[in-house]
């Protein structure tokens, strides 16, 4: 009679990820956290939409030093209502212009989920070829200047800011602000205009624990 050896169970050597979500996805959703909180502070912050249209402050400058002098003080005052003139602007000019506005969500989306929040351990693969970090972030450095330059993007977007822009300087130039509650000791950065800045930062903190506790 022959004589069996015991049963050899096999052995895995392939790494369970399922027992731990990727890092990219919970960064991601720490930064969408962390921008929708700053996006909320900085629209709260908003003036009435009344007192930014209310004819009866409006008159001609009468030299140019005062015109400059009362956008000073009116975007100092009206700061966030002036962004989201500009931002309601460009929204207007990419709705308008649908493939110019594909193009810039596919670059958006790109950078985001090809380099921002991909894992680190995680390499960029195409096509069965592997990238390194500084091969990814020269592709995409390339495609930026490619979709912002070579195309209709980059002439779309300086046109509406300009347009925008053009907009609060004459807003700014004809409506008096002598009924204006200027507080002179606020901050130039604060409120909206740094929001994005504020949450990119929070969401990058909030994302490094997640990372080495991933990683241990």
């Amino acid at each position: 009679m022959s004589s069996t050896g015991p049963p050899v169970l096999p052995i895995s050597t392939v790494q369970s990820t399922e027992s731990q979500p990727p890092i990219s996805v919970s960064a991601f959703r720490a930064f969408l956290s962390r921008l929708n909180d700053s996006f909320r502070n900085g629209i709260s912050q908003r003036r009435p939409w009344p007192e930014l249209t209310d004819r009866s402050a409006f008159s001609k400058p009468e030299s140019f030093s005062e015109a400059t002098l009362r956008i000073r003080k009116n975007y100092s005052y009206f700061r966030v209502n002036y962004l989201m003139v500009i931002g309601f602007t460009l929204a207007f000019s990419l709705l308008s212009h649908p493939f110019s506005l594909l193009l810039l969500l596919g670059l958006l989306f790109s950078w985001v989920f090809m380099y921002l929040f991909r894992p680190a351990d995680q390499p960029l693969v195409i096509f069965g070829r592997t990238f390194s970090d500084r091969e990814t972030l020269g592709i995409l450095i390339i495609l930026s200047v490619f979709v912002i330059f070579l195309t209709s993007v980059g002439s779309l977007l300086i046109s509406a800011i300009m347009v925008g822009f053009g907009l609060v300087c004459a807003h700014g130039a004809f409506r008096a602000p002598e009924d204006l509650f200027l507080d002179e000791q606020e901050p130039a950065n604060t409120g909206f205009l740094s929001f994005l800045g504020g949450a990119a930062s929070n969401a990058a903190a909030a994302a490094v624990p997640a990372v080495s506790a991933t990683r241990i």
